[in-house]
């Protein structure tokens, strides 16, 4: 049984076809990067797989069941959603944004703390730096990390990530990327991590779905990406071939 399985699964909305008939399923344990330009259906596909949206074709099965068939609650504490705006609430500190869906589950006080200590030191935020702090005190990269340990508290087996980087600099962004393939492989978890970056979904990814125009071109290995021929994929390639050689030039 997958992860996570689209079975013909379209999504309309105002008349206008967003995502056509995607069959697609992600293996438990892999990172799967949804990878297109804006408009193509990466951003919907996420939505559906934790029932923001609901498809109006096919169907998203979630560990074999049909979300419509899921409590939508239960549904998404049972899966970890970190997009690139972050959404930390302003006025709680670091430690409290990230025990939120923790306190709605009604753990103890002394379980919740040891958890946030544990998703800090996770994230290489020190507790006892980070734990009282306020989102305004950090950097982007910081509230970034302290997203990531959100998204992470009930120990979802589950992980969804919107271009969570995005916003980042590139130094920063590199740095996140080798930590989130760092955490998902330790703690084993099926990631979906929708990107319009080549490099990043080369970076992140076990294999790279390719959507345009909300419909999936192919599905890819990291090897198999760079020696594909669909035109779908030359854009990205001309630019991943366009840093290379201004880098060689650059030496």
């Amino acid at each position: 049984m997958h992860a996570i399985e689209f079975a013909a699964a379209g999504y309309q909305a105002g008349g206008k076809l967003i995502l056509d008939r995607l069959s697609l399923a992600v293996r438990r344990g892999e990172t799967l990067a949804l990878l297109g330009p804006s408009g193509s259906g990466k951003t919907t596909a996420l939505k559906l797989i934790n029932a923001l949206l609901m498809p109006t074709a096919g169907e998203v099965l979630v560990n074999g069941r049909s979300t419509a068939t899921w409590d939508r609650i239960e549904l998404r504490r049972s899966i970890g959603y970190a997009i690139q705006e972050i959404g930390l609430l302003p006025h709680y500190t670091v430690g409290e944004n990230i025990s939120l869906l923790p306190r709605l589950e009604r753990w103890p006080r002394e379980r919740m703390e040891a958890r946030v200590r544990e998703l800090l030191e996770l994230v290489n935020l020190p507790y006892r730096e980070f734990a009282g702090r306020y989102p305004d005190e950090l950097s982007g990269g910081q509230r970034q990390r302290v997203g990531m340990a959100r998204a992470l508290a009930l120990g979802p087996p589950i992980l969804l990530l919107d271009e969570p980087f995005g916003a980042l600099d590139p130094a920063t962004r590199t740095a996140l990327q080798v930590e989130f393939r760092r955490l998902v492989q330790m703690l084993q978890a099926t990631a979906v991590f929708v990107t319009h970056d080549a490099q990043e979904a080369l970076a992140v990814s076990d294999r790279i779905a390719l959507l345009e125009a909300g419909r999936l071109r192919a599905v890819l290995t990291r090897s198999g990406f760079l020696g594909n021929a669909d035109p779908a994929a030359e854009p990205y390639l001309n630019a991943l071939r366009a840093a290379a050689a201004l880098l060689k030039a650059d030496g």
